[in-house]
């Protein structure tokens, strides 16, 4: 499956007016033929690996760019194939000269995540540091960068190479007694049982990482909702602290969904800002209304925003009986008083305060709270993703097969298809099996660069 060919691509993201510096990557045979090509030294050049060579880009006799070359030769590499790099200035133009003249002497566009798989197809990262990589990348908070580094050192990959080591140790003892019954002694059936209940421990740990993981990396989505004038564009610029709203005392003064990003204990957090919910025949008023609606059936979590002194109204009561997803109430304009009428639904409730800052610890604490079960951030070390997840559910399900195997004390040809299952299972989960498919899907989510 390992590619012959030379790829190339620039791999810095390109920022007009902003990049100050650029670089294209080259990997394959042809990486020192294409960079003897296009670059000019400014001294004699040895081509010695895992050196900087300054001097310029040519294109014939006109120069391009004056530019750093980065020489790696195969195997010390990212992909363990030769591996030239041009650091050349940041600039649309600049850069699209550069990687021109490169395609141009025989390089190939590279695919999105080519690089990172060649390091894969050449035993550099198993699979799960191959995805540490693109979540590294698209990173949207502190924490989900943490969880990426952690599989990218192999933190996520040595749990699971030990599970697939035991189950293979199990399976050898299984599979002895099939082909040696007579020369040797049974199986010590409670040891067996013993390691494969650890085993399946482990397997149900790790899947219990699964939810944390994904709030951590992709984060949630929540809308604001709420009657018109009851603060919901306050509290917007109150919890991110910025004037992201127009805010007046003239009812529907939003008229479309206003977004946010937000972080919330290591958590992303998208949050909308919606139009008053009410019954109007203004046809503009109209539409951003329905888009309201819209944003709340699909956001993830729904803050129902109630002005504290006029209390719980028949209006913000037809408005909850509307709301399908896991819904905080929050009670806005306590510094106006509170006015205690009927009963609130028994859901979370914050007192808030927009004009005087009042309830954004404990709107977060609610928000934690309703998305994670209470459990902090700081406590997830490594988490699967729902590649991992859906493998590791196919291990649990072998090895209870197993168990009603033996329960059913089938001959031992059956107890070896069940733990072979979940050795695949494994061996897909790093890599050590996996189809071309499965990694087309992979890796199809990479940037080009990458």
């Amino acid at each position: 499956m390992v590619q012959a060919d030379t790829i190339v691509a620039i791999a810095t993201p390109l920022i007009p007016d902003q990049g100050s510096v650029a670089i294209i990557r080259l990997s394959g045979p042809k990486a020192q033929t294409i960079g003897q090509a296009v670059f000019r030294s400014v001294r004699p050049i040895s081509w010695e690996s895992h050196r900087i060579y300054y001097g310029h880009v040519v294109d014939g006799d006109e120069v391009i760019d004056e530019v750093l070359l980065l020489w790696m030769r195969s195997p010390r590499s990212f992909t363990r194939e030769d591996v030239l790099e041009i650091h050349c200035h940041g600039g649309l133009i600049v850069v699209q000269r550069v990687l021109d003249l490169c395609l141009s002497q025989g390089a190939r566009l590279a695919r999105p995540g080519e690089f990172t798989l060649r390091a894969f197809l050449h035993g550099r990262l198993d699979l799960t540091q191959a995805e540490s990589i693109a979540e590294l990348v698209s990173s949207r908070s502190p924490q989900a960068a943490r969880l990426a580094l952690a599989g990218l050192t192999g933190k996520l990959a040595q749990p699971l190479q030990a599970l697939r080591t035991q189950c293979l140790a199990i399976l050898a003892e299984i599979e002895a007694r099939i082909d040696f019954e007579e020369d040797l002694p049974p199986l010590d059936l409670p040891t067996i049982q013993t390691q494969l209940t650890a085993i399946q421990d482990k397997v149900a740990h790790l899947i219990s990482t699964a939810e944390q993981g994904e709030l951590l990396r992709s984060g949630i989505k929540i809308a604001i909702i709420g009657r018109p004038n009851v603060g919901k564009s306050s509290l917007l610029n109150c919890w991110s602290q910025s004037e992201r709203a127009i805010v007046t005392d003239i009812p529907g003064t939003t008229r479309d969904i206003l977004d946010t990003q937000l972080l919330v204990r290591g958590m992303p957090v998208l949050v909308l800002d919606t139009a008053g919910i009410h019954e109007t025949q203004e046809q503009v008023e109209g539409i951003g209304i329905e888009r309201s609606r819209q944003a709340m059936q699909q956001a993830d979590l729904v803050l129902l925003v109630v002005e504290a002194h006029r209390g719980w109204t028949p209006a913000d009561r037809a408005l909850y009986a509307e709301i399908q997803q896991p819904v905080i109430i929050v009670l806005n304009k306590i510094d106006l008083g509170e006015t205690r009428s009927e009963a609130l639904p028994e859901v979370p409730i914050v007192r808030f305060s927009a004009l005087h800052s009042v309830g954004v610890p404990e709107l977060e604490v609610a928000l934690w709270q309703q998305v994670s079960g209470g459990l902090t951030s700081s406590n997830v070390e490594v988490a699967i993703n729902q590649r991992h997840k859906a493998a590791l559910l196919r291990v649990r399900t072998s090895l209870q097969n197993l168990q009603s195997t033996q329960a059913q004390k089938l001959p031992l040809d059956f107890w070896s298809i069940d733990l072979r299952e979940a050795i695949s299972a494994l061996c897909e989960i790093t890599g050590d099996q996996v189809t071309e498919s499965v990694l087309d899907t992979i890796f199809s989510r990479f940037c080009i660069g990458k």
